[in-house]
């Protein structure tokens, strides 16, 4: 593998508009759409210079949210401020923030749609 493993990333989700307003206040970030003819997509901020995967907030009919198998972490400064933002935002919090050694520390969440994600910080 030449490059870093993630190239983009997907979240399903039921409800966009309830969706959009949770991810845009627990990471301060407007999300834009992307005009297609398929699924409503809303993307993250990406800039293209730097490391790291941007995604999208996906509604698709016949691909319910919640319950898959692939849990996305989101790269933070400190972990527990976005933990606080999820629980204001309408979410829940599964693990608060735990040491992972020398790699940092993570929170795992829920989003109001019933996924999990991950925030990731190195302090």
């Amino acid at each position: 593998m030449t490059n870093n493993p993630v190239g983009w990333f997907e979240i399903y989700v039921q409800d966009m508009k309830r969706a959009r307003k949770f991810y845009e206040a627990v990471f301060l970030v407007r999300l834009e759409e992307l005009k297609s003819p398929g699924p409503e997509m809303w993307a993250f901020p990406m800039l293209m210079d730097r490391m790291g995967a941007s995604g999208a907030l996906v509604s698709m009919p016949g691909f319910p949210s919640g319950g898959n198998s692939t849990l996305v972490y989101f790269s933070c400064v400190d972990c527990a401020t976005e933990a606080v933002r999820v629980k204001s935002a309408g979410g829940r919090i599964e693990r608060e923030k735990t040491s992972i050694g020398e790699y940092g520390f993570i929170v795992l969440a829920i989003d109001t749609e019933g996924n999990m994600i991950g925030l990731h910080s190195r302090q």
